[in-house]
C-alpha cells in the first residue's frame, strides 16, 4: 500500500482547466536493423509486454480516499492490458515532419484516463517524407502522468524497456502473480489513516518551518547585502522580484504545439573548448536564451529585463536501478536566461553565473525543500504557494536531461532520435527541454498554441542561437591559438583603446573576436543574431555590458 507523495499529488490536483500534467517522449525507429528487416505491430506489443511486468508504473492505478480527505493511493491491477494502452495509428500522406509534430501535439493535448494505469504508447507509421528517414521507419510516442514519473526516472525507464542490441530478445511474457499486499487499501483503511497522516504532516511542517527559516535567513544575510560574485566577474542576486510579463505568462488554451531541433554533441564540445568552464547545461540554457531573445525581438516584445526559467534539478542523484523507480524527486530554481544580452559568449558567461548561484542557493535551502513543502502543506496551500510564490518569478520552464550514450532498440528496430515532450502550464506556457542521446542534443519545445503559433520559426531561432555561439567559440579558439604562437600579431582591445597582447587562457572580448573573424574571412555578423531577421546591416558586437531593449531599437541586436 503506497500513498502518493506531496509532489506526486500536486501533479494530480494541479491538473485543472487546460493544464495536463503528463510527460511524454517521441522516438523514431529504423526497422531495417531488425533480424528479418522489418518490425510488425505485434512484435512491438511482444517487446513491451515482455518487459513491463518488472515495473509497477505499468500496472498500478489510482485509488482515491473517500470524500477526498487524504491523498490517493496506488493499487496494482495485476496483468497489463497492452492492447488497450498501446495504440496503432498512421500519418496521412505525404507524412512529413510538420504532420508528425501536429499529430504529437494533438495526442499531447488529451488527458490520460485516471480509471486505468496512467500511461499510453502510440505506434505512428507513415513517416515517408521526413528527411533522413526511409520507408518503414516508425515513431513511438510514450506518455506518462507526471505523478508517476519524472525526467530522471523516465530516462531510467527508457533504458530499461529498450534493448541494447538489435538481436536481443526477451523471454516470452510471463504471467504476473498479484501480491496480496499490492491490491490497494480498503476504504476503511484509508479513512483510518487520515487522522494519523494529518498529525504527521503538522509536525513535519513545524519542523520544516524552523529549519527552513534559519536557512533562508542565512542566505539573505550572505547574498542580499553582498550580491553573489560569479566566476566571470558579474554580480547575481536571488530572483526576488517578479519576472517581466511576456506572451507566455497567461492562462493556457486547450491546444498545444510541439517541435524539436538537434545539435551534435561534437559541436557542443567545440563550444566548451573555446569557452572553458561551461557545461552542456549552460550551453543549453544559453541557446534557449538566445532563441527567446530573437523570437520576442521579431514580435516587437523583447523586455529590457532578462526572461527567467525554472531550471529543474534532481533532489536525489543516486543511481536509479530499473527495479527501483520511485516517485518524483525534483526541485527547481529560477534563473535568468540572458535574453537582455546580445553577445552570445557574454550571455553564456551570465548563464553560467546564474547556474552556479542557483546551485549554491538550492544547496543552502536543501535540495528536498520543494518536496518537503508539498509533502507537509495542505493541497490548497501547496497550490497557492506555486501559483502566487513561484510562477510569478518565471517566464518559461527549461530542463536538461542526460540520456543514453549508446543506440537502443525496440523489437530489433534501432532508435534513431529521441526527445521529451514535456508540460506547459498556466502562466508558464512554454517548456524547453534538452535531452542527449547517442551523440546528439535534442532541444524540444511544448507550448500553448495561442502563445506560440509558429513553432517552426522558434526552432529556427534555436538554430541561429546555437550557430552564433558556435561561431563565436571558434573565433575565441582561433584568437587563443594565434596568441599562443610566437609569431602572433593578434591583440586584444585595452581599456584605453590601445591594443595589448591577449593573455593566455583569457577570453577575447567581443570586438577582438569580431576582428579575428573578419580577418579570417568570416562575417562578423555571426555574433549579431537579428541582422538577417531584421534586414538591416549587422551592428557592432556588444561589449561586456548587457544591452537594453532601448538600445535594441536603435541598432539590430
Amino acid at each position: 500500500m503506497e500513498q502518493l507523495s506531496g509532489l506526486d499529488n500536486f501533479m494530480l490536483y494541479d491538473e485543472q482547466g487546460n493544464v495536463y500534467n503528463h510527460v511524454a517522449a517521441l522516438g523514431i525507429y529504423d526497422p531495417s536493423t531488425a533480424p528479418n528487416g522489418k518490425t510488425r505491430f505485434k512484435d512491438i506489443l511482444h517487446h513491451f509486454k515482455s518487459r513491463m511486468g518488472e515495473f509497477p508504473i505499468f500496472r498500478r492505478k489510482l485509488v482515491t480516499v473517500p470524500y477526498g480527505l487524504d491523498r490517493p493511493y496506488w493499487a496494482d491491477v495485476g496483468e497489463i492490458d497492452v492492447e488497450f494502452h498501446i495504440r496503432h495509428i498512421a500519418l496521412p500522406h505525404p507524412g512529413d515532419w510538420r504532420q508528425l509534430m501536429i499529430q504529437v501535439a494533438r495526442l499531447h493535448s488529451r488527458p490520460l484516463d485516471r480509471s486505468r494505469p496512467l500511461w499510453e504508447i502510440y505506434v505512428i507509421e507513415g513517416l515517408d517524407k521526413i528527411p533522413g528517414m526511409h520507408a518503414g521507419c516508425f515513431a513511438l510516442f510514450l506518455k506518462f502522468h507526471h505523478s508517476a514519473v519524472d525526467g530522471q526516472h523516465g530516462t531510467a525507464l527508457l533504458e530499461a524497456v529498450h534493448a541494447i542490441t538489435a538481436e536481443e530478445t526477451h523471454a516470452a511474457p510471463r504471467h504476473y502473480v498479484l501480491p496480496e499486499s499490492s491490491t490497494g487499501p480498503t476504504a476503511l483503511e484509508m479513512l483510518g489513516n487520515v487522522a494519523k497522516n494529518a498529525v504527521a504532516r503538522t509536525v513535519g511542517l513545524s519542523s520544516l518551518y524552523v529549519s527552513t527559516a534559519s536557512k533562508v535567513g542565512a542566505l539573505l544575510w550572505q547574498r542580499l547585502p553582498k550580491p553573489f560574485l560569479a566566476d566571470d566577474g558579474m554580480t547575481r542576486k536571488l530572483p526576488i522580484s517578479a519576472a517581466p510579463l511576456t506572451r507566455f505568462n497567461h492562462p493556457l488554451s486547450a491546444n498545444r504545439v510541439v517541435d524539436a531541433v538537434q545539435f551534435p554533441l561534437s559541436d557542443i564540445k567545440l563550444i566548451r573548448q573555446g569557452i572553458p568552464g561551461c557545461t552542456i547545461n549552460d550551453v543549453f540554457l544559453s541557446v534557449c536564451g538566445g532563441a527567446l531573445r530573437r523570437y520576442l525581438y521579431a514580435k516587437g516584445e523583447l523586455p529590457d529585463e532578462s526572461l527567467r526559467a525554472l531550471m529543474a534539478n534532481s533532489a536525489n542523484e543516486k543511481l536509479i536501478t530499473k527495479r527501483k523507480l520511485r516517485s518524483n524527486e525534483i526541485g527547481g530554481t529560477p534563473i535568468a536566461l540572458g535574453t537582455d544580452i546580445q553577445d552570445p559568449v557574454e550571455r553564456l558567461h551570465a548563464v553560467r553565473a546564474e547556474t552556479v548561484n542557483a546551485k549554491h542557493t538550492a544547496e543552502g535551502l536543501g535540495l528536498n525543500l520543494f518536496q518537503d513543502l508539498l509533502d507537509n502543506l495542505p493541497e490548497a496551500a501547496g497550490r497557492a504557494l506555486m501559483r502566487h510564490g513561484l510562477l510569478p518569478l518565471l517566464n518559461v520552464s527549461a530542463s536538461n536531461v542526460r540520456g543514453p550514450e549508446v543506440p537502443l532498440y525496440v523489437a530489433g528496430a534501432r532508435l534513431l532520435s529521441f526527445f521529451p515532450v514535456s508540460i506547459a502550464t498556466d502562466f508558464v506556457g512554454l517548456n524547453l527541454t534538452g535531452f542527449s542521446y547517442n551523440g546528439v542534443l535534442w532541444i524540444s519545445l511544448v507550448a500553448c498554441r495561442n502563445m506560440l503559433p509558429d513553432p517552426g520559426f522558434f526552432t529556427d531561432c534555436l538554430r541561429h542561437s546555437f550557430n552564433d555561439l558556435l561561431e563565436a567559440a571558434k573565433s575565441i579558439s582561433a584568437v587563443r591559438a594565434a596568441a599562443a604562437s610566437p609569431a602572433s600579431n593578434v591583440y586584444a582591445i585595452g581599456s584605453a583603446g590601445k591594443p595589448k597582447p591577449l593573455p593566455a587562457g583569457k577570453t577575447a572580448p567581443a570586438k577582438a573576436r569580431a576582428a579575428s573573424s573578419k580577418a579570417s574571412g568570416k562575417a562578423a555578423a555571426s555574433t549579431t543574431p537579428h541582422s538577417k531577421l531584421a534586414g538591416k546591416p549587422a551592428s557592432k558586437p556588444a561589449t561586456t555590458k548587457a544591452v537594453t531593449n532601448a538600445a535594441n531599437k536603435e541598432s539590430v541586436p
